[in-house]
C-alpha cells in the first residue's frame, strides 16, 4: 500500500522552482541509529571508567548497557532466525562479542557490539535514503485542490477527487489530480515528474499531471484518472514494488548465504580447536577463532547487490522510468540488441496537420481553408478529423457550425458549413461523402446550380498536380498517418484545396537509436504493422537499417524470439495492445507510458512515464552501471574477507581490528551503492 505524506501547496514565489522538497530522513529517526548512540555513549563512558583505574563495577556496568543497547536486537532477530531453521550472520556477531565477554575481553566485546551497532545504523540510513527518493515522489501531490461546483467553489482532500471533477488551478498552485486543461492557458513545470527541463505551455485540450506547478495562468483542468492512478501514485507504487522484489545475483547470494555460514561455524570450530591440540592457550584460541568468525562473516556480500539496483530503480523513477522490480533493472543491462515498434514509439502516434494548400482560384487563403475543413470535419471522431480541428485550433481560427454532417469509412466527411456543402476525404474520395451532404441539402429544398460543377473536371485536375508535387513528402492515397495523408476539401463539389497530414516522427527518435546502437554495438531492429514504404521512411531518419514491416502480433514475438535463439538478448519498446506479446517475449520490455495501452503497460518490465525516447537509452545505461556496482562491491568484499581471513590465520589480527575491517567493508559496500541516487548516475 502507499503511504501517502502531506504536503503544503507551492506559492508564486516557489513557482520558479523546478524541484519539489526533498525529503531527507534524519539520522536519529532511525531506531538503529538511536540504539547505536546510546550503545556509543554507555561504551565511552565505560571506556573512561576502565583507564581511569575505577572499581571493575564501575564501568562493568556501562560496558554491560552497550551490550544491551547495541546487541539486543540482531540477538532477537537472529534468534528468530534459528527457530525457522536459519542461521542469521547478525547472530554470529552477538555469539562473538559474548564470546569474548566470557574469556575476560570485555573492553573488545563491546567495542565489536558498538562498531556492529554503528554499521547497522549506517545501513539502515543508506537504506532510508533510497526510500526517500521514491516518497519525495508524493511530496509533489498537494494536500487539497480547490473543485469548482454549481453553487461555487470547494476546498476537498486531494484524494477524494473523482473522474470527471472539475478543478480551479490558481497561479502557483500544484495540480491536484491527472486531467486535462478545458479552459485557461499557463505554463506548468512538469520536471519532477517529466524530466522536461522548461515549463511546457498548457492550454485547452493539453493533459496535465499531478504534482505539477501551475505557473502564471489559472487553469481550469478536468480530472480523468483516479488519484490513485495518477502518474506520481503510480512511480511511487511501481518503485515501492520493484524494492521488494530481488534480483537472480541477490537470490543466488541468499542461497548460499545460510550454507556459508553454517560453514563459517563449522571452520571457526576448528580454528578454535585446532591450536588446542597442539598445546596453544585457551584464550589465545578463542580470541582467534572469534576474530575468524567475525572477519569471514559475509555481511558485505549480502550487501552487494541490492543497494545498487535499488538505488537505480529509485533514480529512474525520479526521470520518468517505471521500473518494476530489481529483476527488470538487471536485465536491462543485459540487452545486446534492441526491437523498436514504429508508431507510438519512434512516432508520436498522432497525426497532425503539416501542409495546408489553397487551389488557384479557389478565393481562399490557408487559413480560411483550414478553417472550412475543420468546420466540416468538427463532428467527427476520426483521428485525421480531429488533427484537423486540432490545427485550426492552434491558430486561433473561427469553427463555424456544421449541420447534416455525413461520414463515409474509408472516404472521408461532409457536412453543410455557412450553406455550402464541405467535403473532407482522400483525393478522388471526397465526392462520395460530399454528394451524401448535397443529397441531404436538396432535399431539404435548397436547389442547387448544375452550372457549379461546369470547371469542376478542371479543378480536380488542377487537386491531381498539388497532390502530384507532394509526393515526395506523402504518399497520396494511402490514409495511414505515418506514410502520410493528403486530403482534398471541396465547397459544393468544387475542390478548393489539400490538406497533408502525417505522423510525425519523436524529434529524439534519431539520437535514441544512435544511442541504443551504441551500447549494444548492433544498429535497432524495426518491428511494425505498419506498410513497408512507410517503415522505410522512419528507418531512414532513425537511421535504422533492418526493417520488418506489414507485421502481425504474432509476427513480432516469431522475429523477437528468433534473435533470441540466435543468441541475442533483446529489448523491445512499444506501446500498443498489438505489442504486448512481444514486449512479454522479450529478454527486457519497455513501454511508452503516455498513450501506452493498459496491456502494454501491465506486460513490460518498465514504463518511460513523459515518452522522451532518449531516457530508453539512459535507463539501459544506468542499469548497466549498477551492474558494474554490484561486480565492484562483490569484489571489494571478497578482497576485505579474505586478506582479513588470511591476516587472522597466518598472523595475529587484533579482535577491534578485525571488527573494523568487516564492518567498514560493510559500510563502504552500501555507500558505494548509494552513488547511483546522485543526478549525474542519470546522465552517464
Amino acid at each position: 500500500m502507499v503511504r501517502r505524506v502531506s504536503t503544503t501547496l507551492a506559492s508564486p514565489a516557489t513557482a520558479a522552482g523546478a524541484a519539489a522538497p526533498r525529503r531527507r530522513t534524519r539520522l536519529l529517526a532511525l531506531p538503529e541509529a538511536r540504539w547505536a548512540l546510546a550503545a556509543t555513549v554507555a561504551f565511552l563512558a565505560g571506556l573512561g571508567f576502565d583507564v581511569g583505574g575505577a572499581p571493575s563495577w564501575a564501568y562493568g556496568i556501562p560496558y554491560a548497557v552497550a551490550y544491551a543497547a547495541g546487541g539486543w536486537e540482531p540477538a532477537l532477530e537472529g534468534l528468530r532466525a534459528l527457530r525457522e531453521k536459519t542461521l542469521d550472520v547478525d547472530l554470529l556477531m552477538i555469539v562473538a562479542a559474548l564470546g569474548a565477554a566470557a574469556i575476560g575481553q570485555v573492553l573488545d566485546g563491546a567495542l565489536l557490539i558498538v562498531i556492529f551497532a554503528t554499521s547497522g545504523a549506517l545501513e539502515a540510513l543508506a537504506t532510508a535514503r533510497t526510500a526517500d527518493s521514491v516518497r519525495g515522489l508524493l511530496d509533489l501531490a498537494p494536500d487539497t485542490a480547490t473543485r469548482l461546483t454549481d453553487d461555487g467553489e470547494e476546498t476537498v482532500p486531494a484524494a477524494e477527487l473523482r473522474v470527471g471533477d472539475l478543478l480551479l488551478v490558481r497561479p502557483g498552485e500544484r495540480i491536484g489530480g491527472d486531467g486535462r486543461v478545458v479552459d485557461g492557458v499557463s505554463e506548468a513545470d512538469q520536471a519532477t515528474v517529466t524530466g522536461e527541463p522548461l515549463p511546457v505551455l498548457k492550454r485547452p485540450g493539453d493533459d496535465v499531471f499531478a504534482g505539477t506547478l501551475n505557473g502564471t495562468g489559472a487553469l481550469r483542468v478536468r480530472v480523468e484518472r483516479d488519484p490513485a492512478d495518477s502518474v506520481v501514485a503510480r512511480i511511487v507504487t511501481l518503485v515501492e514494488e520493484a524494492s521488494r522484489t530481488k534480483a537472480p545475483t541477490q537470490l543466488f547470494i541468499e542461497k548460499i548465504e545460510q550454507r556459508y555460514a553454517v560453514a563459517v561455524v563449522a571452520a571457526t570450530l576448528t580454528v578454535f580447536a585446532l591450536p588446542l591440540a597442539f598445546g596453544a592457550d585457551l584464550t589465545d584460541a578463542l580470541l582467534r577463532a572469534m576474530t575468524f568468525m567475525i572477519v569471514a562473516s559475509p555481511c558485505a556480500v549480502v550487501l552487494a547487490t541490492m543497494p545498487p539496483l535499488l538505488s537505480a530503480i529509485a533514480t529512474a523513477g525520479r526521470h520518468g522510468v517505471l521500473v518494476k522490480s530489481a529483476v527488470a533493472m538487471e536485465r536491462l543491462g543485459e540487452i545486446d540488441t534492441a526491437a523498436l515498434d514504429k508508431t507510438g514509439t519512434l512516432t508520436e502516434g498522432a497525426p497532425e496537420v503539416t501542409d495546408v494548400r489553397p487551389l488557384p482560384g479557389s478565393g481562399l487563403d490557408a487559413d480560411a481553408l483550414l478553417a472550412l475543413a475543420a468546420a466540416a470535419e468538427h463532428p467527427s471522431e476520426h483521428p485525421l478529423a480531429r488533427a484537423v480541428v486540432a490545427a485550426a485550433r492552434a491558430r486561433g481560427l473561427r469553427i463555424a457550425p456544421a449541420r447534416d454532417f455525413v461520414a463515409t469509412p474509408g472516404r472521408g466527411v461532409g457536412a453543410v458549413v455557412d450553406g455550402c456543402v464541405v467535403g473532407v476525404g482522400r483525393v478522388g474520395d471526397s465526392g462520395d461523402a460530399t454528394r451524401r451532404a448535397d443529397g441531404v441539402r436538396d432535399a431539404a429544398g435548397r436547389v442547387r446550380d448544375p452550372d457549379d460543377r461546369v470547371h469542376e473536371a478542371d479543378r480536380l485536375h488542377e487537386a491531381d498536380r498539388v497532390q502530384d508535387s507532394a509526393a515526395p513528402l506523402f504518399v497520396a492515397a494511402h490514409p495511414h498517418p505515418s506514410a502520410g495523408t493528403t486530403v482534398l476539401v471541396t465547397r459544393d463539389a468544387t475542390p478548393v484545396g489539400t490538406l497533408a497530414l502525417t505522423d510525425r516522427l519523436r524529434p529524439a527518435a534519431p539520437a535514441a537509436t544512435a544511442a541504443l546502437a551504441g551500447l549494444t554495438g548492433t544498429t535497432p531492429v524495426l518491428l511494425t504493422g505498419d506498410n513497408a514504404p512507410a517503415a522505410a521512411r522512419v528507418a531512414e531518419a532513425t537511421g535504422i537499417a533492418d526493417v520488418r514491416a506489414d507485421l502481425l502480433p504474432e509476427d513480432k514475438v516469431n522475429v523477437v524470439r528468433s534473435l533470441q535463439l540466435a543468441g541475442r538478448k533483446v529489448l523491445f519498446v512499444g506501446d500498443g495492445v498489438n505489442d504486448a506479446p512481444a514486449l512479454a517475449a522479450a529478454h527486457a520490455g519497455l513501454a511508452m507510458g503516455r498513450a501506452g495501452s493498459d496491456l502494454a503497460l501491465e506486460t513490460a518490465d518498465a514504463v518511460v512515464v513523459r515518452d522522451d525516447l532518449t531516457a530508453v537509452p539512459a535507463v539501459v545505461r544506468l542499469s548497466r552501471t549498477a551492474r558494474r556496482l554490484v561486480l565492484q562491491n562483490l569484489v571489494i568484499a571478497g578482497t576485505f574477507i579474505t586478506g582479513l581471513v588470511l591476516w587472522d590465520l597466518v598472523g595475529h589480527l587484533p579482535l577491534p581490528l578485525g571488527v573494523a575491517g568487516h564492518e567498514g567493508s560493510t559500510v563502504l559496500v552500501g555507500l558505494n551503492g548509494l552513488r547511483l541516487l546522485r543526478e549525474r548516475a542519470w546522465q552517464g
